[in-house]
C-alpha cells in the first residue's frame, strides 16, 4: 500500500526506525535497488540484503559504515537531516532498560552485524528466494545449562524458479566457539560453504538441496547444529524476516538441570520489547516445553526461562 507523506512525518516522529525506513521507500517510490545505485554514487556501499533486513525491523545498522550509509539514506530519500539516526538512537536507549539482564542489547547488535557480512560474503538475495511452509525445531539444553544441540525440519516452497540452497544461522551463547560447532546436514540436502564471526559466535552454514527447484515447488528438508561450547542458556529466540507458515519450538532441558519458570515472549524487532508473554508449562515428565505458531510474521518469537 502506497504511504502519504503524512504518514511519513507522523513515523518520522514516533518511530520506531525500521518502519520510518520502509515508509520512506514507499512514498519515495525507490526499489531497493534503485536506492543501493544511489548509495553507490554517494560512496556508499550496502548490500539490498541488508536494505531488507533493516526495513523489516530485523536487524539494525550497527557498524560505522552502517551508520554512514543511514545518513546517505536521509538524503536519498529526502527526509529531514539526520531523522533517522535520531531514531536509532532512541531505540537503542529504550532498549538498553527493556531488555533483561544476561543477553544486551548491544550483543544481540554485533551478532546481528556479523551476520548480515556472513550472509553478504555468500551472496544472500533479499529473501532466499523461500517461502516456509513449516519449521519444527528441537533445542537441547544440557547439565551444564549449556545449549547442547539443535535440529530442524524445514519445509519451504520455492517462490522462483531455480533455489537449490538455504542459509542456515547459528548464534551461540556468551562463551560459544563457532569453529567448534558441527553442522549436520541430516536428510535431503548436503553441507556447502560454512563461515563463522568467533568474536561475535554466530555462524552461516551453505545446506544445499538434492534438486534445483522451480516456482512453486515445495521442499523439505533436515538440518541441526552441534555445539556445547558455550555459557549457561536463558533462552532462545527465532527471527523471521518474512511472514511464513507454521513454527514449532521445542525445549528439551537435562534432568539436572529443569528451570523454575518457562515463558513464551514475541518481539517486532531486535530493539523492541517484549511482549505477548505466556507462562509456558513443562511436560514430558517436566523436561520439556514448547510453542506453537501458527502463522509467523517478521520479527522475533521465542522462549525464555529462570534457573532459579
Amino acid at each position: 500500500m502506497q504511504r502519504t507523506e503524512a504518514e511519513l512525518a507522523q513515523v518520522l516522529h514516533t518511530g520506531p526506525f525500521h518502519l520510518a525506513l520502509r515508509t520512506a521507500f514507499s512514498v519515495r517510490g525507490l526499489p531497493l535497488q534503485r536506492v543501493q545505485h544511489h548509495l553507490a554514487h554517494r560512496g556508499v556501499k550496502v548490500g539490498v540484503t541488508s536494505l531488507s533486513y533493516w526495513q523489516q525491523g530485523a536487524r539494525r545498522p550497527q557498524r560505522a559504515e552502517s551508520l554512514r550509509a543511514v545518513k546517505a539514506l536521509e538524503e536519498v530519500l529526502e527526509l529531514p537531516g539526520n531523522s533517522l539516526l535520531r531514531l536509532l538512537c532512541a531505540g537503542d536507549a529504550r532498549a538498553d532498560t527493556e531488555r533483561p539482564a544476561g543477553r544486551s542489547y548491544r550483543s544481540l547488535m554485533e551478532a546481528s552485524g556479523a551476520v548480515e557480512r556472513l550472509l553478504d560474503a555468500l551472496e544472500s538475495p533479499a529473501d532466499g528466494g523461500l517461502h516456509t511452509v513449516g519449521h519444527q525445531e528441537r533445542v537441547r539444553i544440557g547439565s551444564g545449562r549449556e545449549l547442547r544441540r539443535r535440529d530442524s525440519h524445514h519445509v519451504v516452497r520455492a517462490h522462483r524458479d531455480g533455489i537449490d540452497r538455504y542459509l542456515a544461522v547459528y548464534r551461540g551463547d556468551p562463551g560459544c566457539d563457532p569453529a567448534r560447532v558441527e553442522v549436520a546436514a541430516r536428510e535431503n540436502c548436503r553441507t556447502g560453504r560454512v563461515r563463522w564471526d568467533r568474536e561475535a559466535g554466530v555462524l552461516v552454514a551453505e545446506l544445499l538441496f538434492d534438486t534445483r527447484l522451480r516456482a512453486g515447488e515445495t521442499y523439505l528438508f533436515g538440518y541441526g547444529f552441534d555445539d556445547g561450547t558455550g555459557g549457561p542458556c536463558g533462552e532462545y529466540v527465532r527471527g523471521f524476516s518474512f511472514g511464513g507458515g507454521q513454527y514449532v519450538l521445542q525445549v528439551h532441558f537435562d534432568e539436572d538441570a529443569l528451570p523454575v519458570r518457562c515463558r513464551r515472549f514475541a518481539q517486532a524487532s531486535v530493539g523492541a520489547p517484549r511482549g505477548g508473554r505466556t507462562d509456558l508449562t513443562l511436560t514430558g515428565r517436566h523436561r520439556t516445553v514448547h510453542l506453537v505458531e501458527q502463522g509467523v510474521r517478521p520479527g522475533l518469537v521465542g522462549i525464555d526461562w529462570d534457573w532459579e
